[in-house]
């Protein structure tokens, strides 16, 4: 029996977006809560880029310019800053760094969190593709940020789709652990399915 590869190391960078955080009125739950899921989520070796930042449009590209063409990110999320509010600019951000957008995961965030709460029609998120990097916006609260990624029985997550999208953009081999997350790869792109 043929011994498989170690799975491949990913860096993901994640931004918590909130003036508030940022500026220590309260306690960030965007970064951990993303840590938590990823790390159970992935099997392969993570090495996180967190920032925490406040709701600045030029900041937040910024951020993400570095994330992707300066720390070599191949997945990077953000938590916060999509909603109507003034202040909240973080998918004008993203397109402002975006070579391409990609709306099936928008949408079908919003359906996720249309089970929840009908103000998820108020919800901006968007995804992009910089360069050889995913980027996508997430809400902002630790149980919405699980949702959407894992999804729940009435609804497929987002995330279900991130590791084939990070293959077709030239990024590594994602690996998951299918009680959190089971990826999903045409039968053409899987590789031999590792165990434990």
């Amino acid at each position: 029996m043929t011994e498989l590869a170690p799975p491949e190391p990913v860096r993901i960078g994640i931004v918590s977006i909130s003036d508030r955080a940022s500026s220590g009125v309260y306690t960030d739950q965007g970064v951990p809560a993303l840590q938590t899921w990823l790390t159970s989520a992935l099997i392969n070796p993570i090495q996180f880029e967190a920032r925490l930042i406040p709701d600045e449009r030029a900041l937040i590209a910024q951020t993400l310019r570095e994330l992707v063409d300066d720390a070599g990110c191949h997945l990077v999320l953000t938590t916060g800053g999509t909603g109507p509010a003034l202040r909240d600019v973080t998918p004008e951000a993203t397109l402002d760094v975006a070579d391409r957008d990609m709306p099936g995961f928008g949408e079908q965030m919003r359906q996720i969190s249309l089970h929840f709460v009908p103000t998820a029609i108020l919800s901006r998120q968007v995804a992009v593709i910089r360069g050889q990097t995913l980027i996508i916006n997430l809400p902002g609260q630790p149980k919405a940020i699980a949702e959407t990624l894992g999804g729940h029985p009435a609804a497929k997550g987002i995330f279900a789709a991130v590791p084939y999208c990070i293959d077709l953009i030239g990024g590594p081999y994602l690996e998951t652990r299918d009680e959190v997350c089971a990826a999903f790869r045409p039968k053409t792109a899987q590789r031999p399915v590792r165990q434990g």
